[in-house]
């Protein structure tokens, strides 16, 4: 299911549960939002290219981190909020469970693939695929990098 039509399902599921037509259940709603979540998922894998991780070249590591600072600004920190702990504006907002980025034990810590693939594709819970709706790649190498160097606390 492309975005757009992971979109309208969504739309639809809205628009019965406001009367639209016959009534849907919160629990429709959820299935249905986790469905259109685990559609966008699979999308997102099915272009997912680590590769394209070898041919990002950065000036230096500065501009890289820099670059990293923005995206994480503008895109990240509404739900992990600026200190990475999980505490953002939406993830408070809509009751939403976001991992403490910050802790030692965060299963990523370190592995600035595995935070690169994360951020791309999302996962089935409430990470959306920040590569199908436009992050590129090379902010999201940037960005990867960016939680990796100065979010995880230092032994």
């Amino acid at each position: 299911m492309n975005m757009r039509l992971t979109v309208l399902s969504f739309a639809a599921v809205m628009a019965a549960a406001c009367g639209g037509g016959e009534e849907v259940t919160v629990e429709e709603q959820q299935q249905a939002l986790r469905a259109a979540r685990a559609d966008s998922v699979a999308q997102a894998e099915a272009v997912y290219d680590p590769a394209v991780y070898d041919t990002i070249s950065w000036e230096n590591d500065g501009e890289r981190w820099e670059r990293g600072g923005v995206v994480w600004s503008f895109t990240c920190q509404r739900c992990h909020g600026a200190d990475g702990k999980g505490q953002g504006a939406d993830a408070v907002g809509f009751d939403i469970e976001v991992p403490d980025l910050t802790s030692a034990d965060w299963e990523l810590a370190g592995d600035v693939e595995a935070i690169r693939h994360v951020i791309f594709v999302g996962h089935d819970s409430e990470m959306p695929s920040m590569g199908i709706v436009g992050l590129s790649y090379k902010d999201t190498d940037a960005a990867a990098h960016y939680i990796n160097d100065l979010l995880l606390p230092r032994e």
